[in-house]
């Protein structure tokens, strides 16, 4: 159990780092590879060619080193001594001083890049059989190699171009390389396939939140292009279905409301008997009742379809609603800033907003309409009231078709309200009102 938790929090690490954007993964998936095979190929070259090559020239100059010093132990003169100097510096290309009565230092090795360092030492140990040093960062062209003889220190400056070749910079730079103009020419071809698909979600959010931005063109990979050629078909029917649906409910809405217009009239032009004045008063009732089912039905269904989303003060908006709220004799508090600019269609959100005010106006005496920047994406408005409120459980309930009509309404108002929102890219939720009734909180993208 402890290994499968353990196993589950490395593998939400790895998650946690991988890039988020399609692009960035793309460019992981082409990255990843392109860098262990660059390190396998180094590997190679440096586990084998560069091993070898340093090896054998290590070994050369350790050699070299090695008969120099059995040929000075051997030959005590000063002037034999002089000539095998000479004949080490002309034949080896080593420059070789003697320090008589010098003792070694006793000094910290220093690495470089490379296994020349190691060859080197390793060469010496094998031939030289005597104490050594070497330092390899004090010259930029030469490599000093100092050793301890019986009567001093025998100090040899050696050329780096004998210890090692300049092949494993030119292949660690053609690796490089190579590369990064592999990796540039995939980052720009993936970076134009995801702008496509950039455009495509960026068409369909929009399309979503009732800004129509018309048909995109198709570009990129061909599945890309399929995707956006049926994201344009789509589209159309969705406007053709909105549009033959409206047209529709339209005359659905004018062959209902010629009848109920016929009965108005009819029994406007009953005679006025006592008796029949409750029945006539109810029946008139129900035929307004009928036609407000009959207005709110076809609001609805229409969904304000038709208006374009513009640069909206959602501020104007509010003190509009509340405005009207108080001729209708309500009482509404407002909270607002000075300004929120918001992209809406400003006649289906100001239809939203009203119905969410009138809701809040007929249960309860007192209404009160906030609006703050919530975060760099949100903006959030509440509608406040003290009446009785909604149970939680019934809280969503609330705003089916139908389901919030028992107080006078047509039992759509929240219905529109949540779908002229909904359509903007925002949500309505209901909660508790700090004024003791309920909240209808509302979130909109900027």
């Amino acid at each position: 159990m402890r290994a499968r938790f353990g196993g589950f929090r490395l593998s939400t690490r790895i998650k946690s780092l991988m890039p988020r954007s399609l692009l960035g993964r793309s460019l992981l998936i082409i990255l990843v590879p392109l860098v262990l095979l660059d390190a396998v190929a180094l590997q190679i070259f440096y586990g084998s060619h560069l091993s070898v090559v340093s090896r054998r020239l290590s070994g050369a100059v350790a050699g070299e080193v090695a008969t120099t010093v059995e040929l000075l132990r051997r030959t005590p003169d000063p002037e034999d001594q002089a000539w095998i100097l000479d004949v080490a510096h002309r034949q080896y290309e080593l420059n070789i001083h003697l320090q008589p009565g010098a003792i070694l230092p006793n000094v910290k090795r220093t690495n470089v890049l490379g296994p020349m360092d190691d060859d080197l030492e390793a060469a010496l140990h094998e031939k030289v059989h005597q104490p050594f040093t070497t330092d390899w960062t004090s010259d930029p062209r030469s490599v000093w190699i100092k050793v301890q003889l019986r009567d001093g220190v025998m100090e040899i400056e050696a050329p780096r171009k004998r210890l090692y070749t300049a092949t494993i910079y030119l292949f660690v730079l053609w690796l490089v390389g190579t590369g990064l103009l592999v990796f540039s020419i995939a980052a720009l071809f993936m970076r134009n396939q995801v702008r496509a698909i950039r455009r495509l979600a960026g068409a369909a959010e929009a399309f979503g939140m009732g800004r129509d931005r018309g048909p995109i063109r198709p570009e990129g990979a061909s599945e890309v292009r399929q995707a956006a050629t049926a994201f344009n078909r789509m589209q159309e029917r969705i406007h053709r279905f909105l549009t033959q649906r409206t047209e529709m409910l339209a005359g659905v809405s004018h062959d209902l409301r010629t009848p109920l217009t016929r009965m108005r009239l009819a029994l406007a032009m009953m005679p006025a008997r006592a008796e029949m004045a409750q029945d006539v008063a109810e029946m008139t009732a129900d035929i307004e009742e009928m036609e407000r089912m009959v207005g709110g039905y076809l609001a609805f269904a229409r969904g304000e379809g038709s208006e374009q989303a513009v640069p909206t003060d959602l501020v104007l908006l509010l003190e509009e609603v509340a405005a009207g709220a108080r001729r209708a004799g309500a009482r509404v508090e407002v909270d607002l800033p000075s300004e929120l600019m918001l992209k809406l269609r400003p006649d289906a959100m100001r239809r939203a907003l009203t119905n969410l005010v009138d809701n809040a106006r007929r249960h309860a005496r007192r209404v009160r309409l906030t609006a703050k920047q919530a975060d760099a994406r949100m903006v959030q408005v509440t509608v406040d009231d003290n009446g009785p409120g909604i149970p939680v459980a019934q809280r969503e309930s609330v705003f089916r078709p139908f389901e919030s009509g028992a107080a006078g309404g047509t039992g759509l108002g929240l219905t529109i309200a949540r779908d002229i929102v909904r359509a903007h890219g925002g949500d309505i939720v209901l909660e508790g009102s700090p004024l003791g009734g309920l909240r209808a909180r509302i979130r909109l993208p900027v």
